[in-house]
């Protein structure tokens, strides 16, 4: 990874720390009596034995001593279990907050954004990589805290008693950061190559989840798994070599650390064989000076090595970082409006054209009027522009011209005040994991007899009545357990609760069987009345009760009028009704033909025969 990408993310990530609160801190001030307490027994343990072994003292004399040793053994243990609490409610506090900004961010970008990448990847992101940020602020950030504190506070305790170790111990301390360095300068390239291969797989995997049942009817399986496996064996490399920079790091650590406290030892030892005479302040070197500065300088090096150890933390936390501040960082057309919708709603459009949040043109220049009740049908050929248009109208892309809502002007509303005069509808509806209730009342305060009625409005009542749980019946993930109508009914019946004054519809029926479709235009005709609304659609035939239908062809509105205007004209509209006339002819004819629709079925039952016969082996 380039320094200058990994000095920024690295002050990214320091910026975050804030959202930690009191407890990072609370979690270094807990660190540094630790260290304290241990320097109190070194000092206990190193008197005691002076006393019994060179000067013959009686063991009596050291009780409260041995009393004293007992209790910090005891608070060493309370300050290590509060280091711990507190640093992990650090990194937890980090993550809440971490989780919330990204879901946030997410919202405010939108569906347009979103759909750039699989839901698997947004997963990852939202799970795997803020998890790995806690480690960085749970344990690296205090450690390199306490790596500053606490060998400086051992060398003040060592220097009045011993210079030569002191100086031992100052000259060997650079080795462990330095070579902790130089192991780990690849550590975060590897965690951010580690992440993106999750990030694909996790987006591979679970698209390809969600499409088993039509992988497997086209006889599709065998080649996806092998896709799946391959995507996995490089996530599997990835983490390997993750691993091994965090095994050479902490080996390398432990290594100089043991070579350092071995100097130390042999200068003792050489000094206590009179080979070796320097270091004291005129007095010869005591067992006491000895035992408390070895006691000692495993603990002068632990916080560098605890340092060393949890530096890998730092390199996985740079490698999420990544993604993290990108999708935080990215630009927003967000409203910086605060008007409130007022007056008559109305929409007016002059010379609007619609970009996507990377700058390209999707859409325009367009003009167009909805007035208030008015029922207008947004017809074209797919990629035409129909859909940004609705998300332009959300305020989820930027534009430019005009696109005024009730005579203001869209960009200076705001924009949750906006939303709360819609009801939207899409073709693929989103329920959650919740009883049927959850999903309708949505967080509103809303009654039993309420919801019931907007069921009826949906014409989804009688199967809710049907169910022993009532309201309280379970949807399970991916709407488990109900037809994509009653699905889209029971969306409707949400979007209901919502007391629009108008109408976005993205072809609410275009995966619906005719009677599912039937059910769910009467129940939105219904709800529609004296409202207004703008639908997207490729169901011609149904548009005659519209009051006006917008034409767009290649980004550009090429007819507007009612229906009946539009069909007796020559246009893209009429040659969009004649296509869809010729493909309703073409089905009836083909079940209409024994022999041709015999022939076709056979060809379409091949594949699932397949599997079938797979599955049997």
């Amino acid at each position: 990874m380039d320094k200058t990408v990994e000095k920024k993310l690295t002050k990214w990530l320091k910026q975050q720390k804030k959202a930690c609160g009191f407890y990072l801190n609370l979690s270094v001030f807990f660190g540094v009596l630790t260290g304290l307490s241990l320097m109190c027994q070194a000092w206990l343990i190193a008197t005691v034995l002076q006393g019994i072994i060179i000067d013959e003292l009686p063991k009596s004399d050291f009780i409260d001593h041995f009393w004293a040793l007992l209790l910090l053994t005891i608070v060493r243990g309370i300050l290590a279990f509060a280091r711990e609490r507190a640093s992990f409610q650090a990194g937890a506090r980090l993550r809440i907050q971490m989780r919330a900004a990204v879901l946030d961010k997410l919202a405010l970008l939108g569906p347009a954004f979103i759909k750039g990448k699989p839901a698997g990847s947004w997963a990852s992101i939202v799970l795997e990589q803020v998890e790995d940020l806690h480690d960085f602020y749970a344990r690296y950030l205090p450690q390199v805290v306490l790596a500053g504190f606490i060998p400086l506070i051992i060398l003040v305790a060592v220097f009045p008693i011993n210079w030569a170790a002191g100086l031992i111990l100052l000259a060997t301390a650079p080795l462990i950061p330095m070579f902790m360095i130089l192991v780990g300068m690849g550590a975060a390239d590897a965690n951010r190559k580690n992440f993106s291969a999750l990030a694909r797989l996790s987006g591979h995997f679970m698209d390809r989840l969600k499409g088993l049942s039509t992988l497997k009817l086209f006889n599709q399986g065998e080649k996806e798994a092998r896709v799946i496996r391959k995507a996995s064996e490089e996530f599997r490399e990835r983490t390997m070599a993750v691993l091994r920079m965090a095994f050479l790091s902490s080996a390398v650590l432990e290594f100089f650390a043991a070579v350092s406290i071995a100097v130390l030892a042999v200068y003792f030892g050489f000094s206590y064989l009179h080979h070796l005479d320097f270091g004291h302040y005129g007095v010869s070197i005591s067992l006491f000076t000895g035992l408390f500065v070895l006691i000692l300088a495993p603990e002068f090096y632990q916080p560098l090595r605890d340092m060393g150890t949890h530096y890998h933390a730092k390199a996985q936390a740079i490698g999420a970082a990544e993604e993290l501040m990108a999708l935080l960082d990215h630009p927003t057309e967000q409203q910086v409006g605060d008007k409130q919708v007022s007056g008559v709603l109305e929409i007016e459009a002059k010379d609007l054209t619609v970009y996507s949040l990377d700058g390209s043109l999707l859409l325009g220049p367009v003009s167009f009027q909805v007035k208030a009740g008015e029922h207008v049908a947004i017809v074209g050929p797919s990629g035409a522009g129909k859909t940004s248009l609705l998300n332009a109208l959300l305020g989820f892309l930027p534009y430019k011209g005009q696109l005024k809502i009730a005579g203001t002007e869209l960009k200076e509303l705001s924009l949750a005040d906006w939303r709360k005069q819609l009801a939207w509808l899409g073709q693929e509806p989103q329920l959650f994991h919740g009883t049927l209730r959850d999903n309708i009342a949505m967080g509103r305060t809303l009654s039993d007899e309420a919801i019931c009625k907007l069921l009826e409005q949906a014409q989804i009542l009688d199967f809710v009545e049907l169910q022993p749980q009532g309201l309280d019946y379970p949807i399970a993930e991916q709407t488990a357990g109900l037809s994509v109508g009653q699905a889209q009914r029971i969306a409707l019946a949400r979007a209901l609760a919502q007391q629009a004054q108008l109408f976005i519809l993205d072809e609410p029926t275009a995966s619906l069987d005719s009677l599912s479709e039937q059910a769910v235009q009467t129940a939105l005709t219904s709800a529609m009345q004296g409202k207004a609304s703008v639908m997207v659609t490729h169901r011609l035939e149904n548009l005659s009760a519209m009051d006006k239908v917008l034409v767009i062809d290649k980004g550009a509105i090429v007819q507007q009028g009612r229906y009946e205007q539009l069909v007796s004209e020559p246009g893209c509209f009429k040659q969009m009704l004649e296509e869809a006339s010729s493909a309703s002819e073409f089905d009836l004819d083909l079940a209409h033909d024994p022999e041709l629709n015999d022939d076709t079925q056979a060809k379409e039952a091949t594949p699932a025969q397949q599997t079938q016969t797979e599955g049997d082996k």
